[in-house]
């Protein structure tokens, strides 16, 4: 009988500790499988929707206000450099431009959106994409007048 009344302790210490390791692991469980997806893909929508702003906004402003004299058509009259995140969700995105928009696209469902571009009339088309961080707005001069606006890579 000595024998078992000394184990007693010890097996209560155990079962104590097992049940904590499961509390931890159920709570874990918890987080990671619900609660912290939801909120990492809710801040991340949230960054995609100011990272659009952001870049709608220099677009918008690098389009020159007065028709660019002796400009031939293709020449660039505008320049401007965009500051965007270099991920978002921890995953590459595109922002692409449709003309009358720009559009983020990302590869998980709930990351996205598009915002419109309140552009002058002397713009006759937006078109490109940009794919990561270092992104350029290029306005052109169109062959029938106006801007023709380019997202670009700094790089090209």
């Amino acid at each position: 009988m000595s024998d078992s009344r000394a184990a007693a302790p010890a097996v209560g210490k155990a079962l104590e500790a097992g049940i904590v390791v499961l509390f931890v692991a159920l709570l874990t469980t918890t987080l990671y499988g619900g609660v912290v997806p939801n909120a990492r893909t809710a801040a991340a929508d949230e960054v995609g929707e100011r990272t659009l702003q952001h870049a709608a906004a220099n677009v918008e402003a690098a389009v020159p206000v007065r028709a660019s004299a002796g400009a031939d058509a293709g020449d660039v009259v505008a320049e401007r450099r965009v500051s965007l995140p270099a991920t978002i969700r921890g995953s590459d995105y595109r922002v692409t431009a449709d003309g009358e928009r720009l559009v983020l696209v990302h590869g998980h469902g709930d990351v996205g959106g598009e915002t419109p571009l309140v552009l002058p009339e002397s713009v006759r088309d937006v078109r490109g994409n940009w794919t990561d961080s270092d992104a350029l707005v290029r306005v052109r001069t169109h062959s029938e007048g106006g801007y023709v606006v380019e997202l670009a890579g700094a790089e090209s």
